[in-house]
């Protein structure tokens, strides 16, 4: 495959860039009345518009013609075939058969994963359903009231993300709790709301080595035996979530409470997995499967459907888009649906630990700009702290606008107003108000003159701000994992285009080795060979002595 950027296909969207640089959103949908059925697309209860895109259909088609040039649908397939397409690494990326839901095999190297997959659920479902019914009791013989998450990264971020997206599926006795940072406070902040009579810790790491989370598991064993002083009492208040057994058992936990997953399970992607756990404690093993199947049925129509009318494939290829013929460094998340607060937080490590690479797969450099900076909020509490920037900030930052047309609360005027909430920024976005528009409204108000001219300029939006609406029919654990599946298959695509590895993340790496001799300096350690900054930093830190 030859160089991305002297592609035939890459030159085509660079020229057709600039003859699209004069055309305004509203012109265009002006000059095509069908625009918004040629520019929308549905699958798996999802639907998405995309007609907001400061594009057009031969421009769409081009986008198709760099997917077909850069062997998408290739490496797609070579992902569900699990081949190890984690080259650096040397790993298969095969989370989707985590949510395999039909009797087809999936083998990595020659071996069907699928009986230890079912496995893994099934004893998950089993214990769900046993805390959940109360059958599963602690060490005093009281049921489960509380669940305690230790985990960072992947085994945080996504069941957290879920969990509270699903809150209201929730049972009612159990309240979910997640610890992630390191800085006590975390921990300590949750163990004062909880009983260690009625709690439950999974302590989620897949090596059982990660230093946050065991450091967090550590002083969560010590509060809890500070109470009991009987370590026969872990058994019934501490389950892991690991690869490793020996590690869980030298913790202190039965293995037999261990959940396994593998080492083609990668860490962002694994909310499928037994990593799922506080999942299907939260909204019962029925749920979580609900969950898978929205997934699957997103796989199936990434796999299946043609690359004009896939959603993975179009959201995927905006961004590209976006980001490297229009410029935009960041991309927006705005979910009108205050269950999916947490969402953003989720796709910033799905995204950025994927694709922030600036070194290929073949180890050359990344000959453009690869993933945008992820950030946002929920709607409407965005549009009263940085959608300022978005209509008239000097930068273009494209939106990706999520809404479910049922709401679970029942408030009917409530979901009314924020449906129309997000539908009227979108069109904000794009329409913008001109000059003339301006000085029509202040005349009409009575602003006449020098006056008004010198309010003009602060009232006109220039709009041509590109979106996406993605629309699910509800809140339920099917459309929540279709969401999902929607957004890692998007970044996948996005990986393929740019060439670069979506499934390892060395940038984390680095820190983490720093930290761990720093943090024996911290402690009174020998000082070892630093710049004067951080030399002078570990002396301003360091504890005095005693």
């Amino acid at each position: 495959m030859g160089s991305l950027t002297t592609s035939p296909a890459w030159r085509a969207l660079a020229a057709h860039a600039r003859e699209q640089e004069g055309v305004h959103l509203r012109d265009a949908f002006a000059r095509d009345p069908g625009r918004f059925e040629q520019m929308s697309c549905e699958a798996a209860g999802l639907f998405l518009d995309y007609s907001k895109n400061r594009i057009d259909g031969r421009g769409v088609g081009l986008l198709m013609d760099l997917a077909r040039d850069r062997g998408v649908a290739a490496a797609r397939d070579a992902m569900f075939s699990g081949h190890r397409i984690n080259n650096t690494e040397g790993r298969a990326v095969f989370h989707v058969a985590l949510r395999n839901r039909s009797d087809r095999p999936m083998a990595v190297d020659g071996d069907d994963v699928m009986p230890r997959v079912r496995g893994v659920l099934a004893r998950m479902g089993r214990f769900a359903e046993a805390v959940r019914e109360g059958a599963w009791l602690g060490h005093s013989g009281e049921a489960i009231t509380d669940v305690v998450n230790i985990g960072i990264g992947g085994s945080d971020l996504g069941p957290a993300m879920v969990c509270q997206a699903l809150a209201a599926a929730g049972h009612p006795r159990l309240t979910m709790h997640f610890v992630s940072n390191v800085d006590g406070d975390h921990l300590a902040g949750v163990l004062q709301r909880v009983r260690p009579e009625t709690t439950l810790f999974v302590i989620a790491s897949k090596t059982f080595t990660t230093i946050e989370t065991m450091t967090n598991a550590a002083s969560a064993r010590a509060w809890f035996l500070g109470r009991f002083g009987n370590e026969s009492a872990i058994a019934r208040h501490f389950v892991a979530v690991s690869t490793h057994a020996e590690r869980v058992a030298a913790f202190g936990i039965d293995p037999a409470n261990m959940f396994e997953f593998w080492d083609w399970v990668g860490g962002r992607y694994s909310l499928w997995s037994a990593v799922g756990l506080p999942i299907a404690l939260s909204i019962g093993q029925a749920g979580f499967e609900a969950l898978l199947d929205g997934a699957y049925a997103l796989d199936r129509h990434f796999v299946d459907a043609p690359l004009e009318r896939n959603l993975p494939v179009i959201l995927g290829l905006l961004g590209v888009w976006n980001r490297n013929f229009l410029g935009a460094a960041s991309l927006c998340v705005a979910p009108y649906a205050q269950a999916l607060a947490r969402l953003p937080a989720y796709l910033q490590q799905l995204e950025m630990e994927s694709t922030g690479k600036s070194v290929a797969r073949d180890g050359g450099a990344v000959s453009v700009g690869s993933c945008p900076v992820i950030w946002g909020e929920p709607g409407t509490n965005g549009q009263h702290a940085f959608f300022q920037l978005l209509h008239q900030g000097t930068d273009l930052i494209p939106v990706d606008f999520i809404v479910a047309r049922h709401s679970p609360s029942g408030l009917a005027d409530h979901h009314r107003l924020l449906l129309a909430n997000c539908l009227a920024q979108s069109k904000a976005l794009m329409v913008g108000k001109s000059a003339e528009e301006v000085r029509a409204e202040l005349g009409a108000c009575g602003v006449e003159g020098v006056a008004r001219e010198a309010l003009v300029p602060h009232r006109v939006f220039p709009g041509n701000r590109p979106s996406n609406t993605l629309v699910l029919e509800d809140l339920s654990p099917r459309s929540i994992g279709a969401l999902i599946a929607l957004y890692e298959h998007k970044v996948f695509v996005q990986s393929v285009i740019w060439g670069v590895n979506a499934f390892d993340q060395w940038g984390v790496e680095l820190g983490k080795e720093i930290a761990t001799g720093l943090a024996a300096e911290l402690g009174g350690g020998p000082p070892g060979d630093h710049d004067a900054s951080t030399r002078g930093l570990i002396e301003r830190l360091r504890p005095e002595p005693s």
